[in-house]
């Protein structure tokens, strides 16, 4: 409604006379000019109602547990045997309800775990996790290339957790192609998990802090030192495994094994190794 009023205001200051294909002819200016304004009191109400049924539909497409939009990097999107069939209606036949399940490459999953962890537990910016994943494209496939896009959208996407979210983004900010993110408070979850979980909601909450830490400017843990130290002499660091007490890393072509957390002398004794080049 503000969009017509706008332009009829714009359009009587240049003297051009609107008018409406569904107005009578005739009759007095006070007269269609109400039947204008109910018309556009109409459309107006019609819109609203339109995008709240719209929305009612999303909420219970993504509470019922189905995806929106493209899978995350460790799932594919299949139908839904136990969905409602698809029907057609006037708009054609609706397409099937899909949820997610783990990609067919275990390796995705893997590595969809090790990326939340670099973050989590290593605070890694995105520049040193694309380092470490591009490092080793066996173990952490993906199509193309990994980006800091990549990085951060996976780490930030709660549907790793094995719920489902929507409403995660407004795409319509007035600007073609443009997007922004909406308050969590705004978000539809699905009220438990739906499918497999890549990380724990515990563990997406903490790497969520772990990136606002960052993005803050907060320092992190010992490790990014001897990762930078690692850096300098054209070495990665990489994870091979870990228990509950120890890491095991590898470092160039040798391997060592480091207590968890990392004391500072231990950090230190590293990082003088590898001045040293040893």
């Amino acid at each position: 409604m503000l969009t017509s009023l706008t332009v009829e205001h714009e359009l009587q200051k240049t003297g051009v006379e609107v008018v409406y294909a569904n107005e009578p002819t005739g009759g007095t200016e006070s007269g269609r000019l109400r039947t204008r304004r109910y018309g556009q009191v109409e459309a107006e109400v019609y819109r609203t109602v339109m995008l709240e049924m719209s929305m009612g539909g999303q909420i219970q497409h993504a509470t019922s547990g189905w995806n929106h939009g493209v899978p995350p990097y460790p799932y594919i999107a299949v139908a839904d045997e136990n969905a409602p069939a698809p029907v057609r209606s006037r708009f054609g036949e609706t397409r099937p309800k899909k949820k997610l399940v783990r990609h067919p490459d275990e390796r995705r999953f893997d590595a969809g775990r090790e990326l939340c962890h670099l973050r989590r537990e290593e605070h890694l910016k995105s520049a040193d996790i694309l380092a470490i994943l591009s490092a080793d494209p066996d173990r952490y496939p993906i199509e193309d290339r990994w980006t800091h896009n990549r990085v951060e959208g996976l780490i930030a996407n709660p549907k790793l957790t094995g719920y489902q979210v929507y409403n995660r983004k407004a795409s319509r900010t007035g600007r073609p192609g443009s997007s922004r993110w909406n308050p969590i408070s705004k978000w539809v979850w699905s009220p438990g998990p739906v499918h497999e979980a890549v990380v724990s909601l515990e563990q997406w909450k903490q790497a969520q802090e772990v990136t606002a830490g960052l993005r803050a400017g907060r320092g992190g843990p010992l490790l990014l030192r001897i990762r930078a130290a690692a850096g300098r002499r054209g070495l990665t660091v990489t994870e091979i495994d870990r228990t509950g007490s120890h890491t095991r890393y590898r470092i160039g072509a040798r391997q060592v094994v480091l207590p968890t957390p990392i004391p500072d002398a231990v950090a230190q004794q590293v990082i003088e190794d590898l001045e040293r080049g040893a």
